[in-house]
């Protein structure tokens, strides 16, 4: 074998090594022809001259967004109002129409004990016819002639007349009918002890028309509070005829 020579060992080894410090090529598959993946990004169209479809992509993901976010919100404003319809609206606004309700039909029952002193001070008058039917004894004041009088001598009656004098007392019966007409006066201290049951029905009192006219005005609200859903099940079974049967 012939010996070799120096400078074609060299290159021989420069050129193995410059094959181990040069990076290998890497294959890529290249799409065909037709199925490149387009590229929608504002920017791209923006690019290529075309604002009219960047903005409608624009305007595409921002409705998306805002859609997104009042659909969130308007699901959690509803389940809060929920609550605040269940748990304080419709409980004030019932215990309300029911309370003047019951306030105009309440009744106001009490006994009112009296302990007092009344002072009579007045005149009385006094109109009657008085009988009277007694036998008594008069006393004439005055000499009174009594004239026509039989009088009986030794059994034989003589006509004539005679005088009584003053003084003379005689037996009468005496059947009259005394006419009466006075005033009294009265004075007096009269002592009160009364226990006086009362029922006072409010409808029949003044306070009607303010209970009444309270009623008419939150009477409606009540009305249609207790008419509105009170979860979302109530809601899609009322406005939307879905309702979902409970566990």
């Amino acid at each position: 074998m012939p010996p070799s020579d120096p400078k074609l060992e060299n290159l021989r080894a420069a050129t193995r090594a410059s094959n181990l410090s040069e990076p290998r090529p890497v294959a890529r598959l290249l799409p065909s022809p037709g199925n490149e993946p387009k590229d929608t990004s504002p920017m791209r169209f923006l690019s290529l001259g075309k604002p009219w479809e960047a903005f409608k992509t624009v305007a595409i993901v921002f409705s998306f967004a805002v859609n997104f976010i009042f659909v969130m919100v308007l699901l959690f404003a509803g389940a809060w109002l929920f609550d605040v319809k269940t748990a304080i609206v419709g409980p004030l606004v019932g215990s309300l129409h029911t309370g003047f309700v019951e306030m105009d039909d309440a009744h106001i029952r009490t006994t009112i004990r009296v302990s007092d002193t009344l002072q009579v001070n007045d005149t009385i008058p006094v109109v009657f016819d008085l009988p009277v039917q007694t036998d008594t004894v008069v006393v004439l004041t005055q000499n009174t002639r009594v004239p026509n009088t039989t009088v009986f001598l030794n059994g034989a009656p003589i006509p004539t007349d005679i005088v009584l004098p003053a003084g003379t007392r005689l037996g009468i019966k005496l059947d009259i009918t005394v006419p009466v007409s006075q005033t009294v006066p009265v004075v007096l201290t009269v002592p009160v002890h009364l226990t006086v049951p009362v029922d006072i029905a409010l409808k029949d009192t003044d306070l009607h028309q303010p209970f009444a006219r309270l009623e008419r005005t939150v009477g409606p609200y009540n009305t249609l509070l207790n008419t509105l859903p009170s979860t979302w099940d109530d809601a899609f079974c009322k406005y939307v005829s879905v309702c979902i049967p409970a566990p």
